[in-house]
């Protein structure tokens, strides 16, 4: 196992000097799931509740989230996001949205954990717009699909 850069030898959390690596393009690839009633997927997929179009505010959130990652993971570096995309999509035959969102930079660190924090901001919105309908509805899943660029190379989760 690799040592946990965020740890310093003195066992304190630091955030990581990377002034001394390149600036690569980096890409990372995100996802995770919402499954709901079919009363609150109804509503969803009719994109017209009293709170307005829960997808399109939900895809909006993820980006919002996304580009404040660093306010909200203590240790990450801010950084310029050069692509986002947060999209949400139905399942067939399932009352499940996948949420994926794909984000690049040109920098020194990955934008992992923006791809992983807009998708939970996209899938906490969802369930923000539809709970008057569902509170029971279950957020699993976010995970990373995959991530290109930086020191450590590429990353692709392996098939089950």
């Amino acid at each position: 196992m690799s040592a946990l850069t965020h740890i310093g030898p003195d066992g304190r959390a630091r955030m990581v000097d990377v002034s001394d690596k390149a600036d690569t393009t980096r890409e990372a690839l995100a996802h995770g799931f919402i499954r709901m009633s079919v009363a609150a997927f109804e509503a969803a997929v009719g994109r017209d509740t009293k709170k307005g179009d829960p997808i399109a505010i939900a895809e909006l959130a993820g980006v919002m989230a996304a580009k404040k990652t660093a306010d909200l993971i203590p240790l990450c570096h801010p950084l310029p996001l050069s692509g986002l995309k947060v999209e949400i999509r139905p399942i067939a035959g399932e009352h499940i949205f996948e949420v994926t969102a794909s984000v690049k930079t040109t920098g020194k660190t990955g934008v992992e954990m923006e791809a992983l924090t807009a998708v939970s901001g996209a899938c906490l919105t969802l369930y923000d717009m539809l709970k008057a309908v569902d509170k029971s509805m279950q957020i699993y899943g976010i995970e990373l699909l995959e991530k290109t660029g930086g020191k450590s190379g590429d990353y692709r989760k392996p098939s089950p």
